[in-house]
């Protein structure tokens, strides 16, 4: 059953007010089940999308490999959901298209952004410094439980963080580090990307919709968020193959969750 629809709205700096709806518990299936249907209404672009993702993952890997840093891979990680919202803008426009019964072209994506005005280029730059942060914490946490001590082979790393004191330590405090500032990142990014896409609004009001969204529904957003990371974690096990349809299926759905959660019609 739907919850009685209950709105809460903004003063954006120079448009229409932002209105946010409380959802069921159960909205992220819902979410889930669109952006699946969306995935497969446009396969070659969606998956493209998601393929490309991939492999800049994969890249990563690559690269901490021949440095011989492959346990950065967890924090890596990690900072690839924080900037996915704004990787995903062209997958928010090929959903926005299909709701129009067309079918959007590699310039409709190019070019989908230029509809922010700017904004989203700066809420980009908004998650890469949350990025960074993230890394430098990761960086300190490291140096704190092992000092000056190079990363362990990666054949001794999972051992060593499971089994030894420095290892658990950093474990814990990296865990609980990286939580505060996932969930920091998940407030302000929920909807807003998607927003801006939709309308002409500011960074400001699209993160204080997005916030007001989370706190308004934090049963379904905790559901979101949670599905969000054990589809995350699935795409990346399967050595980030499953990363092809894992992005692009969580990229749709965000933009019907966008959609539910303003009261926005097509």
């Amino acid at each position: 059953m739907t919850a009685t629809p209950e709105a809460v709205t903004f003063s954006p700096e120079n448009t229409q007010a932002v209105p946010i709806r409380s959802v069921a518990f159960d909205a992220p299936w819902n979410w889930l089940g669109a952006g699946w249907r969306d995935l497969w209404s446009a396969p070659a672009t969606s998956l493209a999308y998601g393929g490309a993702f991939a492999a800049l993952a994969y890249a990563f890997v690559l690269h901490l490999a021949r440095i011989d840093a492959l346990p950065l891979l967890l924090p890596l990680a990690g900072g690839f959901l924080l900037i996915g919202p704004v990787l995903a803008a062209g997958l928010y426009e090929v959903s926005r298209q299909r709701e129009g019964n067309r079918s959007a072209s590699f310039r409709d994506i190019l070019c989908a952004a230029r509809r922010s005005g700017g904004q989203l280029a700066s809420f980009g730059v908004l998650l890469l410094l949350l990025y960074f942060f993230w890394m430098q914490i990761a960086s300190l946490l490291f140096m704190l439980f092992f000092g000056n001590a190079d990363f362990p082979p990666i054949e001794n790393f999972i051992p060593t963080l499971l089994f030894t004191p420095h290892g658990l330590g950093l474990l814990v405090t990296g865990t609980a580090a990286g939580a505060v500032l996932a969930c920091v990142a998940f407030a302000i990014s929920a909807i807003s990307v998607p927003m801006m896409l939709d309308k002409k609004i500011g960074v400001v009001t699209a993160v204080k919709a997005s916030v007001e969204a989370v706190r308004l529904n934090r049963p379904a957003m905790l559901l979101w968020a949670a599905l969000i990371l054990g589809i995350s974690a699935l795409g990346f096990a399967a050595l980030f193959a499953g990363l092809a349809i894992a992005f692009p299926l969580i990229g749709h759905a965000t933009w019907h969750a966008y959609r539910e959660l303003t009261g926005t019609l097509p």
